[in-house]
């Protein structure tokens, strides 16, 4: 069984992923997941490039993702869809 691979941006200083709070009324917390790995280069180099340095980018299969969001207390994944702009597709995980 093939699985999709998505590319994650990791803190190189405590650990975290990079996530977003689309609504800041409420605690909801999306991992930002990119499908190629140039998508999150260029989202670091276009929004934080002083900061870009300070993050690794990982890559993880699908099988792996709902560990991930369960750890860190995510409620869904915001997949970007254009790192420029950026324009996300929220998704909550059930």
């Amino acid at each position: 069984m093939l699985s999709q691979i998505y590319y994650l941006l990791r803190s190189k200083v405590d650990g975290s992923y990079i996530s977003a709070n689309p609504n800041p009324d409420e605690a909801v917390k999306f991992l930002l997941l990119f499908q190629e790995d140039f998508d999150a280069h260029s989202y670091l180099n276009t929004h934080a490039p002083d900061l870009s340095d300070r993050f690794a980018i990982e890559s993880i299969p699908t099988t792996q993702l709902k560990t991930i969001l369960k750890r860190w207390d995510f409620q869904g994944v915001g997949v970007i869809q254009d790192p420029l702009l950026p324009s996300i597709e929220f998704l909550i995980i059930s």
